[in-house]
């Protein structure tokens, strides 16, 4: 499955079926907080898998790990979505400005535009 094809497959599982994007309606808000929920939730089980099993992912944790990655994605693709784009661009542009980074000895460091 590509990207494109994710994002195209998730669009029902969307509740807010208005196809109205707009901030003050509360539609991105619902999903940029669920997105920062979800990526809570995966920040949470690492901070537990370092501190009860001493930094060891067995099966089990990496199942839920990639669950939690699932729905993380999931809010990735659907915000990508409203802001009419697709994954595969998001992930197109990410690239050029790490690669952009790289060249200009940047990749590391703090700053949006570095």
């Amino acid at each position: 499955m590509t990207l494109d094809e994710y994002q195209a497959a998730i669009v029902g599982f969307d509740t807010n079926t208005s196809r109205q994007y707009d901030l003050r309606d509360g539609t991105y808000v619902d999903k940029i907080l669920g997105l920062v929920g979800e990526s809570g939730e995966l920040a949470d089980k690492f901070k537990k898998i370092i501190r009860d099993k001493g930094s060891v992912i067995g099966p089990a944790d990496r199942e839920e790990l990639l669950k939690e990655l699932g729905d993380v994605l999931w809010y990735v693709a659907t915000l990508a979505r409203y802001l009419d784009s697709s994954l595969d661009i998001v992930a197109t542009q990410n690239v050029a400005k790490l690669a952009d980074r790289q060249q200009r000895h940047l990749i590391q460091g703090e700053g949006d535009n570095r």
